[in-house]
């Protein structure tokens, strides 16, 4: 059996492997994301996932996982605010509205790689300034593309999703797993 190794120190990547039992290890490459440059989301979050997973050494046995997830709105992509300021105006800018969240997945070992992406529309309430100022303050849009996570506190921001909901949360896990099983990765249960 071949050893999966996640090239990403997401929290939330790490939570849904777990959740669907797939054993890993982690180790992540310092790529300065910013140097990248691409105007289509998707193919942004495929570049920047094909990077991160090449910049980790695969060896005979393992398996490599990488991901980037972004948020995209009228043709603008946005990333991870910096600060508060930008949050507020990241989520300012998806009030009320939809917007696209895009993750792309490269899985690679020494003889193959797979390489996709997936889009997941997601549509926000119509939030008031001071309910968003109140999100902010608590920190939670902190490392989280677009400024929200949809499995915290910024669920109260979303109306409705179409697609994947673990795709806005940064890994399409479904895909991920049926993707792995041609790299003979599979998940695995305790009994109870």
């Amino acid at each position: 059996m071949c050893q999966l190794v996640l090239a990403s120190g997401s929290p939330r990547r790490k939570q849904l492997l777990e959740q669907v039992g797939i054993p890993f290890i982690v180790d992540v490459a310092g790529i300065d994301e910013s140097q990248v440059v691409e105007s289509n989301p998707k193919q942004l979050v495929e570049k920047l996932a094909k990077i991160k997973g090449e910049a980790i050494p695969v060896k005979e046995g393992q398996v490599i996982l990488s991901a980037d997830t972004v948020v995209s709105y009228n043709d603008d992509i946005l990333t991870k605010p910096s600060n508060k300021e930008e949050a507020l105006r990241m989520l300012s800018s998806l009030s009320g509205k939809k917007h696209w969240v895009y993750s792309g997945v490269m899985i690679r070992s020494i003889d193959k790689e797979c390489l996709f992406s997936l889009g997941t529309s997601v549509r926000f309430w119509d939030i008031p300034e001071p309910e968003l100022k109140s999100y902010i303050n608590s920190g939670d849009w902190k490392d989280k593309a677009g400024g929200y996570g949809i499995q915290s506190s910024g669920a109260f921001l979303v109306k409705e999703i179409c697609g994947d909901y673990y795709n806005v949360m940064g890994l399409p896990i479904s895909t991920v797993v049926k993707q792995l099983r041609e790299f003979s990765i599979y998940p695995s249960f305790p009994e109870v």
